[in-house]
């Protein structure tokens, strides 16, 4: 092709090219990573309660999702580079708009904004990066791909709760601006001139798109403010319920006799699919959840730094990638469902392990099981999708993967906010299961009113430092049923995973079909 031929980019400007849309990459993914650590902050800042704070990564997490089709239909309608720089200009804005912001649905729209621009970057600056590798060193191009998912994810919590303690959460977003401008300057620059060449576009599924974005939207949204509203108490919630049940029905019959739908459910009637694509959504709105609600609960409750507990997920995240990079090639040797079956079942050890936390004070209470967490991590995108994908034609790969992928990212958004719910209920069911079993002169309770008298307290305000004691050891133990739930989850999981139809091992595999497949397991650890 003339293309590929004549107008490939050579020495420093493929360099350049490659940082461009790498930190491009890196940037989208920093800011869903290293916001969790933030939250607090940001609802301090803001004046709001944490749980509307949680609302503004989740509306991210959500607008990223579906963000993602659109952004592939983009790409393959012949405009890749377009769709980068639109994204990116887009992206700064947005930045700019939350930085600025200093009330909560102006945030929120923003934040809404930032997810949309950067869901539109990811299929597309993929397959932007890719163009510029001859055939034969597609493989390259895919590791740095890879490298540049690595980096925001081992740093984002830690780097984003140095960011919040040390110069203010905002200047996530001021920082966001300069990367965001040279990074689309630099892919403008780079390919100025270059001729494009239009692929056959199909039409777009506007209906499907609406219908979709009203279903997750809302469905967040119930999630998210139903323990503020107290669910069906709230007639509001009681219409968003009505109005995402309606377009949820609807869309499901639309997308299912569309002829280019948004993103095509008759996938689901495949079983590997249905039950790959089931796996990753359940996996990981456990792992997202808990996640998000330990970094959250230990500043809110055990007085740790966004520094601190950002640096929590850290060894999960440095322990995930070395272990993804032997799963590429075990995958190809191994049953993929064993391969996911442990990576399940070690999943639900370390959240039973984790389950036992009462310690606020040792962080090695954390760092094992987190440790054992990072190894299941790297192991649980690779077989998954290799189960996910077992037995569809390549040219439906795209489309498998544009779904299981608005599943998986939305299901984080998901997690965060049914974690919440957990600790909502169980935080007051574990604080008068306290209170029921103790009164002033019982052999717990008097030596610790004691200790605090001995503290020059005078008896009523050791009461009240016995109870905020109380209350932080109910959220502790609140959030241990989170971690136990998750483990009863991955269990079953693990089950589930071997109704799939073993993966076919190919004699031979092509040169095309194992890039395709390394594209394809690339594509599905995007966002993470």
């Amino acid at each position: 092709m003339l293309h590929e031929s004549l107008h490939r980019l050579r020495g420093w400007r493929f360099i350049a090219f490659n940082l461009c849309l790498g930190f491009a990459h890196v940037l989208v993914i920093f800011n869903a990573g290293a916001y969790i650590a933030m939250l607090p902050r940001v609802a301090g800042g803001l004046a709001i309660p944490p749980s509307f704070a949680t609302w503004t990564q989740t509306d991210y997490m959500v607008a990223l999702a579906l963000a993602y089709p659109l952004g592939g239909w983009l790409a393959r309608a012949g405009s890749p580079r377009r769709v980068v720089v639109g994204a990116l200009l887009g992206f700064a804005v947005c930045s700019w708009l939350c930085a600025r912001a200093d009330a909560l649905y102006p945030y929120l729209l923003a934040r809404i904004g930032l997810g949309l621009c950067g869901g539109l970057s990811l299929q597309a600056g993929q397959s932007l990066l890719l163009d510029e590798y001859p055939a034969a060193r597609k493989s390259l191009g895919i590791s740095v791909w890879s490298f540049f998912t690595l980096m925001p994810f081992s740093i984002g919590p830690p780097v984003g709760g140095w960011i919040a303690d040390t110069l203010g959460w905002r200047w996530l977003f001021w920082l966001n601006l300069p990367v965001a401008f040279l990074a689309a300057a630099g892919v403008a620059l780079l390919l100025r001139g270059r001729p494009e060449s239009r692929a056959a576009r199909s039409p777009f599924d506007w209906i499907g798109c609406a219908l979709c974005s009203v279903v997750w939207l809302g469905l967040q949204t119930l999630l998210n403010q139903g323990n503020d509203r107290d669910w069906l108490a709230s007639h509001a919630l009681q219409a968003t319920g009505f109005v995402v049940a309606a377009a949820a029905c609807l869309w499901v019959v639309h997308a299912w006799h569309a002829p280019h739908p948004y993103v095509n459910l008759r996938l689901l009637a495949n079983r590997n699919f249905a039950i790959g694509a089931g796996a990753l959504f359940f996996g990981f709105l456990s792992f997202q959840g808990l996640l998000s609600a330990l970094i959250v609960q230990l500043q809110l409750n055990l007085g740790y730094s966004s520094w601190l507990a950002g640096l929590v997920f850290l060894t999960t995240a440095l322990c995930a990638k070395p272990v993804a990079a032997v799963m590429h090639l075990a995958v190809r040797r191994v049953d993929a469902r064993l391969l996911a079956s442990l990576s399940l079942t070690g999943f639900a050890a370390c959240y039973l392990w984790l389950s036992r936390f009462d310690d606020a004070a040792s962080f090695a209470a954390l760092l094992w099981p987190k440790v054992l967490e990072g190894a299941c991590l790297g192991a649980f995108f690779v077989p998954l999708t290799t189960l996910t994908l077992q037995g569809l034609p390549a040219e439906r790969h795209g489309a498998a993967l544009e779904l299981a992928n608005l599943m998986r990212i939305a299901s984080g958004a998901i997690g965060i906010s049914l974690q919440g719910v957990v600790l909502y209920r169980r935080t007051p069911f574990h604080l008068q299961r306290w209170a029921e079993a103790r009164d002033r002169w019982d052999g717990a309770t008097a030596p610790l009113l004691d200790a605090f008298m001995t503290l020059g307290f005078d008896e009523a305000q050791a009461g009240a430092r016995l109870i905020r004691f109380a209350a932080r050891q109910a959220a502790i133990r609140a959030l241990n049923d989170g971690f136990w739930l998750a483990g009863g989850v991955c269990l079953i999981l693990a089950a589930v995973v071997w109704f799939a139809h073993p993966p076919v091992k190919a004699v031979t595999e092509s040169r095309a079909a194992a890039l395709r497949r390394d594209q394809d397991e690339a594509s599905a650890e995007e966002a993470v």
